[in-house]
């Protein structure tokens, strides 16, 4: 059965996020009902280029196909500028809708070549990552990475829908599988522990799963659209996360980083007396009975936390992290002693 979760944007920018089994098959809905008729620009990565944007392609009436190279470390402005320039020599114009078609990285980049191509397009999100579906589709936040930082240049750019097929999860790695559960468990932290539980874990639960995993971004979203206060817990773990991602040069994958990120964050937590050691404890083994990693090797405290000065959470050189006060009470406290970060960090380094 069709899920289907409405969602209030700024400005009039309403849109629907549905999640529906073989809805990428049906090109009669995508054309009729989501507006992909006209001229289409399907961005995509090559690792899914043969496997879903051709034939997608194939089953609208007008649309081309562009594809980038896979990983982080193509999330960056010369990826964002070949494909701007790839969009105007294929004269695309302002009628054109732009579809992501892929993971997170897919979704953010595409998404901000449709928030300033031509001043900004039509933009249609389609996941095909438990991660994106979850979390990087929703929200209107898109971006691309420079060597100073994670996300540093970007927009907020509203799509007109995200398309959720959940078929496309049985081609999925299962690697990127738990990357997604990761930001999963994150937003189970956050405000829902039915999350957390192993029945809602299981493949014939996937749609359940994953409306109540979206549901949590929503309201948070609704509620802050442009990460001026409470959207900001939804950072839980990435502060952490994203400083080991540069440090690595982007050889971690984002929601294995996140994972370790929660950890530290659950060991700060009760460093500070913020939440109970057993609390703690429990975050640590779910994130590894889900077999994602819950330390690190080779890379120093210090460069991590060199590296966290470029998080966007901080402000005018302050320290700004996402704690927990317990299960569900996630809060910003501002200035945490560095020492007090490098020692979780030290306690989280294993020698290979």
């Amino acid at each position: 059965m069709a899920q289907r979760i409405r969602v209030s944007a700024p400005h009039g920018e309403d849109y629907d996020i549905v999640i529906e089994r073989g809805l990428l098959a049906d090109a009669e809905r995508l054309v009729n009902e989501f507006g992909l008729g006209g001229t289409v620009a399907i961005i995509t990565s090559e690792t899914i280029l043969d496997l879903y944007a051709r034939p997608l392609a194939q089953s609208l009436p007008n649309a081309k196909v562009f594809a980038m190279a896979d990983g982080e470390q193509h999330k960056n402005l010369a990826t964002f500028t070949m494909l701007q320039r790839q969009l105007a020599e294929h004269r695309c114009d302002r009628k054109t809708t732009v579809v992501a078609l892929g993971g997170g990285v897919v979704g953010d980049t595409a998404g901000f070549v449709a928030a300033t191509y031509m001043r900004g397009v039509r933009l249609v999100q389609v996941p095909t990552t438990l991660l994106s579906m979850v979390d990087s589709s929703v929200g209107g936040k898109v971006a691309v990475d420079i060597p100073e930082g994670k996300n540093l240049v970007g927009a907020f750019k509203q799509p007109a829908a995200v398309l959720i097929d959940p078929t496309v999860l049985a081609t999925l790695p299962p690697v990127e599988y738990r990357c997604g559960m990761a930001e999963a468990l994150k937003h189970g932290l956050l405000a829902d522990v039915t999350l957390l539980e192993p029945r809602l874990h299981a493949p014939d639960q996937i749609e359940a799963f994953l409306e109540r995993a979206i549901r949590v971004k929503v309201d948070v979203v609704e509620q802050d659209p442009f990460e001026q206060g409470l959207r900001q817990t939804l950072n839980l773990g990435h502060t952490f996360g994203h400083a080991l991602e540069q440090v690595s040069q982007y050889a971690w994958k984002h929601g294995e980083a996140v994972a370790v990120g929660l950890v530290a964050a659950a060991r700060l937590s009760s460093r500070l007396n913020l939440l109970d050691e057993q609390t703690a404890t429990q975050i640590e083994d779910l994130l590894a009975e889900t077999g994602l990693p819950t330390h690190f090797h080779q890379y120093e405290p210090e460069a991590l936390w060199q590296a966290m000065h470029t998080d966007k959470k901080w402000q005018s050189g302050h320290s700004r992290f996402i704690l927990l006060e317990g299960m569900n009470r996630a809060v910003v406290h501002e200035d945490i002693p560095k020492e007090e970060v490098i020692a979780v960090l030290a306690s989280m380094r294993r020698d290979e």
